[in-house]
């Protein structure tokens, strides 16, 4: 199973971005039950939660993203979404998708850096 993001990039602040993240190789009885996050990193910080999706479709968000970003899924596609509004400097992250299935076995995506110019 590799995940597989993309999506990142340069933009000015106020601005969006659409994250993706192909979970390539992944049978769809493990995907579709399976929790979906996206964690970020910015520079000498630690790994944070940024939103999460359960199987049901419940979606949870770290308050800084609350009413800005949503998080998406399409099983068909086996395919995670984070669409960022109103972007702010210090959204400035690498931004991984994560993958837990119902073993506890996680899976991560390589990062894709996000940078939100002032």
């Amino acid at each position: 199973v590799q995940m597989v993001e993309s999506g990142g990039g340069l933009v000015q602040a106020g601005g969006s971005l659409r994250l993706s993240c192909r979970a390539s190789g992944m049978i769809t009885s493990v995907f579709n039950p399976a929790t979906k996050a996206w964690y970020r990193q910015a520079p000498g910080k630690q790994r944070e939660l940024v939103a999460q999706l359960g199987s049901a479709g419940t979606a949870d968000y770290a308050d800084f993203a609350k009413g800005r970003f949503t998080i998406s899924r399409d099983n068909s596609r086996k395919m995670i979404y984070l669409q960022m509004n109103s972007l702010e400097p210090e959204d400035t992250a690498v931004y991984y998708c994560n993958i837990v299935d119902t073993r506890e076995i996680n899976y991560w995506g390589q990062g894709t850096q996000v940078t939100v110019s002032s």
